[in-house]
């Protein structure tokens, strides 16, 4: 089976968790204080605060901007769940602008449409590992008077017109989860070059402690671990090696699928580095399959294959209960029914790929 997602781990990470456990230093120290200067150095951003996974990372940025009850955030209907639901932590309403239907990501077009006198924030996210459209996103924020708040789970070394995405905006958070560009195991980072910002996102996600027994406001214990920490350390060395073997993987896989009727390979922004977190196709009304059924298809050639994401937000049990009419969005709607990811980790080879799309024209032809 060729895996949707495989984390890499190897002597470095496993040689960084072995020093920090013969330490005995397994709580947040010097560790995660190393790891959160070498990842906001990496960015170019001043500040990093390192948490336990990438949903506490976004409820820390949106709590440090105190966003809170009576505050409308615009947000993507077509992401994983917890973007938005960091939103309802705060008591406020998230609002869904729909996508554009290439990049998948915010169209600022209709972002525009949706601001009101309530409208405070801006939550951006740069979804499968392509930036976000940060020029007119800035522009929007600073004609509004709005934050904007970067989403980077999917976009570790992505960039903007050569700027790497989480250093856009007020305030930006990333996912270190285990299939992620990157992985400390589970983890989060909130990035900012506000001092301010950085020192609430500081108290807060450590029960709002200023000193030591000196509690100044309501904080959570999301501390990130050494032990999580030294395996982020050595996976930041390999980032950009790993984003390169994903473009070329990309390249590859587009190559191959482009002549393939029926399916649509990924568009990619030309002022963008897109760092194929997810590798996502198209499968339009004239493939001979359904998206369903081609899945099943390469499952049983050995391909593993996902939706991100099946369901909008806005559609998900929760969200119904919340309100949100289904008809708006539409692109995302389309979108969910249409979006398949394969394989495009560091671990895919050339022949694995030979492999994807040789199959994929097999069930086309068939």
């Amino acid at each position: 089976m060729i895996p949707i997602a495989k984390p890499l781990i190897g002597e470095e990470e496993i040689n960084a968790v072995t020093e920090v456990l013969k330490s005995g230093m397994l709580a947040s120290g010097k560790e995660v204080k190393e790891f959160e200067k070498e990842f906001a150095q990496y960015l170019g951003a001043k500040h990093g605060i390192a948490v336990v996974n990438g949903t506490a990372a976004l409820d820390v940025a949106l709590r440090a901007l105190k966003i809170g009850p009576g505050d409308e955030i615009i947000t993507t209907p077509f992401t994983f769940i917890a973007s938005a639901n960091a939103i309802l932590f705060q008591g406020a309403r998230p609002v869904f602008a729909d996508i554009d239907e290439k990049t998948y990501n915010l169209d600022p077009n209709d972002v525009l449409e949706k601001i009101t006198d309530k409208t405070k924030a801006i939550v951006v996210v740069h979804l499968y590992g392509q930036p976000a459209d940060m020029k007119a996103f800035k522009e929007i924020a600073e004609d509004y008077k709005l934050y904007l708040v970067e989403d980077c789970a999917q976009a570790h070394g992505a960039e903007f017109e050569g700027q790497k995405v989480g250093t856009f905006g007020d305030i930006a958070a990333f996912s270190f989860y285990p299939t992620k560009n990157m992985t400390t195991g589970e983890g989060g980072m909130v990035v900012t070059n506000e001092d301010e910002l950085a020192k609430r996102a500081d108290l807060i996600r450590n029960h709002g402690q200023a000193e030591k027994y000196l509690h100044v406001e309501l904080g959570y214990n999301l501390r990130m671990t050494n032990i999580n920490a030294a395996i982020g350390r050595a996976q930041l060395r390999k980032l950009d090696a790993w984003n390169e073997k994903r473009i070329e993987n990309a390249k590859l896989l587009s190559e191959g699928i482009s002549k393939i009727d029926g399916l649509t390979p990924p568009y990619v922004d030309e002022r963008v580095k897109h760092v194929f977190h997810q590798y996502v196709i198209r499968v339009e009304d004239d493939f001979p399959l359904s998206r369903d059924e081609l899945m099943a298809k390469l499952r049983e050639k050995g391909i593993g294959s996902a939706v991100h994401y099946p369901i909008p937000v806005h559609h998900q049990p929760f969200y119904q209960k919340l309100g949100y009419p289904k008809d708006i969005c539409p692109n995302a709607i389309e979108a969910s029914k249409r979006v398949l990811s394969l394989p495009v980790h560091p671990a895919v080879s050339e022949e694995d790929i030979a492999y994807i799309v040789s199959t994929l024209k097999m069930l086309y032809e068939s």
